[in-house]
């Protein structure tokens, strides 16, 4: 059995998924399975894929499932993954040649501590720049609300889970009628059981798509209300301090006006938070229609 996962959704990404693939060829460490989970593609990419597979360079796990969103990928990931770590490799990203080297080479450090579910490291762009800022070398526990709430630390990090420790927490929610869910609602409840190790080493080379998730947000809010309340309001729950738990609510709100939710209040974890966030939540909503009036 290997020890880490490689996992990518993918949707209709035949056209650079080969970056992720020469990556994994190209590891200095091969104790990996490369998880590709086919999000309900229409293009070329199981025929890619199974050309891959025929090469028989990397262990390669190929699954086929219909559309369901970045999160329904997320969710097949978890359950069919087997091996110790996992760490999700996007499609349009692509990973050094020495970072599953170093992902198990610091996985050692803590492989024996319960309290640890796993590591977080660091996003590059192509140059090498570092994705927004390093954590300070002085942190050896964290989590990641601390990293950029507590430590300030800007910009995505890449998270390598214990699988075992996935596995303990529900799926991701799938609502009909819409494809997204943050997946920082997994990451909020193993937040609050488990640290992770920061490792301040480059495990992603990112590349954003004009068709991605993070150059769409606006519209993915607007496309996605029901994914993006049920987010909001698990924010809430778990908030540390009113600022966090009132700018939530706002969110909470406007996702409310767009799904036409008369029940938003009393559903609501913090029922006076969210009523005195009534006001702005109703601005962000008009704002956010504005800006993606015409784009949907």
């Amino acid at each position: 059995m290997k020890t880490i996962t490689v996992f990518t959704p993918t949707y209709n990404r035949g056209y650079c998924l080969h970056q992720v693939y020469d990556s994994m060829v190209a590891q200095t460490n091969q104790d990996f399975i490369w998880l590709i989970i086919d999000d309900g593609s229409t293009d070329n990419t199981k025929e890619i894929v199974d050309a891959w597979i025929k090469e028989n360079k990397i262990d390669i796990q190929y699954h086929y499932q219909a559309n369901l969103g970045m999160h329904g990928g997320h969710n097949a990931a978890y359950r069919l993954i087997k091996t110790t770590l996992n760490v999700c490799i996007d499609s349009d990203d692509y990973m050094p040649d020495d970072a599953v080297q170093k992902i198990l080479e610091n996985w050692k450090k803590i492989e024996g501590i319960e309290k640890f579910a796993g590591l977080v490291g660091l996003d590059a762009d192509k140059k090498g720049n570092i994705i927004g800022t390093k954590i300070p070398e002085n942190i050896k526990k964290t989590t990641l609300y601390d990293v950029y709430n507590t430590h300030k630390v800007l910009g995505d990090k890449k998270l390598v889970y214990r699988t075992a420790v996935v596995k303990k927490y529900p799926p991701y929610p799938i609502f009909e009628g819409e494809r997204f869910v943050p997946l920082g609602y997994l990451y909020q409840l193993i937040d609050q059981d488990y640290r992770l190790m920061p490792v301040n080493e480059v495990f992603c080379i990112v590349e954003y798509q004009q068709d991605g998730s993070s150059m769409n947000m606006l519209k993915q809010y607007r496309r996605h209300p029901k994914g993006f309340a049920f987010s909001r309001k698990s924010r809430m729950r778990y908030a540390r301090n009113f600022k966090d738990k009132f700018k939530n609510a706002i969110h909470y709100v406007s996702c409310a006006l767009f799904t036409k939710n008369g029940r938003f209040l009393k559903e609501s974890p913090k029922k006076w938070t969210t009523l005195l966030a009534i006001p702005f939540g109703v601005l962000l909503n008009i704002y956010i229609r504005i800006k993606t009036k015409g784009q949907l």
